[in-house]
């Protein structure tokens, strides 16, 4: 059989989202969630791995950093070689490796860049030390396109609780970067506000509760879906849009299956499940 000749002229590019994150053993969160969900955008998903999380679907048993210089590495083997049209950050347990990540990316100023700042818990507690968090401050969030704190993360890195979320979410703009506060609820109802600092404008999305257990990685599944549609060339305020319509049919699809005794997946990938799909559109 004669090989299949194809003309170079006429290939494609990928669109390219390099993760900088965390694993875990569940496949629900982390690196695993972020590359599941770009897929299931249309992206390119790779990774440069931060630290190996220990954890079962009720509680982190622990985290475990990488050397940062082998992380540095990662990252400059793909970007330095294949390049990307988007990066996401995840978790970096270390003051050191977010200064790290930070000089690196210095390098590529003209990639978006999210950094989804994983400083605390589902319980509200602070997971790393207050030198990490002046490190994303003075360090990473300068360099940033959009960043994406649910509530918690919010008021500790603003320093204070959220009364007017409209009016406070504007206060990161003082690092010269958009962001979006995840997940704020008012009954049965849960809205996330953007506010993009390129236009001075807050926009707030806002979609029924869903009373679900599987809810594990949904910020890294929004994010992973934002960049994603960053990387395709979409305006910030329209790749939240498509994050949200994605996030929101993933949670709701995610809520219909049984998985371990605690916190759960969202489903990413309903667009492969026909009988789900045909219910949805049809």
């Amino acid at each position: 059989m004669s090989p299949i000749l194809i003309n170079t002229d006429m290939k494609k590019s990928l669109d390219i989202v390099f993760l900088i994150a965390g694993s875990e053993p569940l496949g629900s969160a982390g690196m695993q969630a972020d590359i599941k969900a770009i897929t299931a955008c249309g992206g390119y998903a790779a990774c440069a791995l931060t630290c190996i999380v220990d954890e079962d679907t009720s509680h982190v048993k622990s985290i475990t950093p990488l050397p940062t210089d082998l992380i540095i590495s990662q990252a400059e083997s793909f970007l330095g070689d294949v390049g990307a049209r988007c990066i996401k950050t995840g978790v970096m347990p270390r003051p050191e490796i977010i200064k790290a990540v930070a000089k690196l990316l210095k390098k590529y100023p003209n990639v978006p860049l999210i950094v989804d700042p994983v400083v605390v818990n589902s319980n509200g507690e602070v997971l790393v030390s207050t030198e990490s968090i002046d490190a994303y401050k003075n360090d990473l969030f300068p360099l940033a396109t959009l960043i994406t704190p649910n509530r918690r993360e919010a008021e500790v890195l603003l320093g204070h609780s959220l009364v007017n979320v409209s009016q406070e979410i504007r206060e990161f703009g003082k690092w010269g970067c958009s962001a979006v506060i995840k997940s704020i609820r008012i009954g049965n109802q849960q809205s996330d506000y953007l506010y993009n600092h390129k236009t001075g404008e807050v926009k707030v999305f806002t979609k029924p509760w869903i009373d679900t257990h599987n809810v594990n990685g949904t910020g890294d599944s929004f994010s992973s879906a934002i960049a994603t549609y960053l990387a395709k060339g979409y305006s910030l305020n329209d790749a939240l849009a498509k994050g949200e319509e994605f996030i929101s049919r993933a949670i709701s699809l995610g809520a219909e299956y049984v998985f371990g005794k605690g916190f759960g997946p969202v489903h990413p990938c309903f667009m492969e499940d026909k009988s789900i799909h045909e219910r949805i559109y049809n």
